[in-house]
């Protein structure tokens, strides 16, 4: 398997969760979204612990082009997570989530350059993607500061784009 259908496959698993987290929409149904939340942190975590470094490792200490961008999504996705979910809100995740995951899995994109790097090494780095760990999920928290964080970092996000 490659490094690149191990994790669009996780990718889709996830989509199918917040999907079905917002199926009724007179309700989120809570066991999906917290199967997609710490389903999601934990994707970021095999792609900042394992397949970030290991490309930086294997360009000689050269981080990939896209590496900053990818560090800055997932710092907006994990900002995302942090209020309790609404119909709104996830829908807003979704719609970042496409974006993002253009970047990982279009031609050229980082699966397709890691599976470049690697060789005939992926399955070395496949175990070490899968041996990650569950990460722990802090409870939600609504604060006022929160929705505003999001909306700054989303701002600057999508300003940049342009």
């Amino acid at each position: 398997m490659s490094i690149h259908t191990f994790l669009a496959q996780d990718h889709a698993r996830l989509d199918t969760l917040l999907r079905r987290s917002v199926a009724d929409p007179n309700v989120i149904d809570r066991e999906a979204y917290k199967e997609f939340r710490a389903g999601l942190l934990r994707h970021i975590a095999m792609e900042e612990k394992v397949l970030l470094p290991d490309a930086r490792h294997r360009r000689g200490g050269d981080p990939l082009p896209v590496a900053a961008q990818l560090r800055s999504d997932h710092g907006i996705l994990a900002t995302l997570l942090v209020p309790t979910p609404t119909h709104a809100s996830v829908e807003l995740l979704a719609k970042f989530l496409e974006e993002h995951n253009e970047l990982e899995e279009k031609a050229g994109g980082l699966y397709a350059t890691c599976d470049q790097l690697v060789g005939s090494e992926a399955e070395a780095v496949l175990a070490r993607l899968r041996a990650v760990p569950e990460v722990r999920v802090a409870p939600h928290f609504d604060g006022p500061r929160v929705h505003a964080q999001i909306a700054e970092l989303l701002r600057q996000r999508w300003n940049s784009d342009k």
